[in-house]
């Protein structure tokens, strides 16, 4: 697990979605969901998540319909990622392990944003050692980006040292999406929140659909 975190220098994150705006306060009753929501999306839940095209960890070629068959926890980051995505990852896998003592069964997925090293094979040592259900997908960077954009997420490879070329750090954004297969995406979670809080907003959202 050497790659996880061989590098030491620190990773500027980008705590906002590219072109989304996140207004506080519910929806209407109509919304199945209402109760559970902690935030409002411009434009609609429906601005986020699309068809996709990736690479599994065991170099499947999958889509968006196999991927999100239950539950689903999505999360966009790259293996070399220093310290946020580690920590967003366990995180994630943490709330998952909570869910899963309460009978529910929720799928953690991390999609890699640095294609150019992430490997299928590198993404299934690092999701095997976050979770052992945790999904690792990757792609060409024409797939990656076209997965990134449904998701309305951003990412930015940083300029290596010279000499360093394989030490580069990516910016990106840093929400966990919930989405589930009949209903698509219904809510985002910010890098503050706790797995525990994770884990009772999720159940609050399977409990409904």
């Amino acid at each position: 697990m050497t790659r996880i975190f061989a590098i030491a220098a620190s990773v500027a994150v980008v705590a906002s979605l590219a072109g989304l705006y996140f207004i506080s306060g519910s929806r209407s009753g109509a919304d199945a969901f209402a109760q559970c929501r902690s935030a409002q999306i411009a434009g609609g839940s429906e601005q986020i998540g699309g068809p996709f095209t990736l690479i599994d960890e065991n170099g499947q070629t999958v889509t968006e319909a196999e991927v999100i068959d239950q539950p689903t926890l999505i999360y966009f980051g790259y293996t070399f990622c220093p310290d946020v995505c580690p920590l967003d990852a366990a995180r994630n896998g943490e709330a998952v392990a909570i869910l899963e003592e309460k009978g529910s069964i929720v799928k953690p997925v991390f999609i890699s944003i640095d294609p150019e090293r992430d490997t299928p094979e590198v993404v299934k040592e690092y999701t095997d050692y976050m979770h052992d259900r945790m999904l690792g997908l990757t792609g060409s960077a024409e797939q990656v980006k076209a997965a990134s954009k449904a998701y309305r997420t951003f990412y930015q490879k940083q300029e290596p040292e010279p000499g360093a070329e394989d030490l580069y750090l990516v910016d990106h954004s840093t929400f966990t999406y919930l989405v589930l297969p009949e209903h698509g995406f219904v809510e985002f979670f910010r890098r503050a929140i706790r797995a525990e809080d994770m884990a009772e907003k999720v159940q609050c959202f399977v409990d409904a659909s």
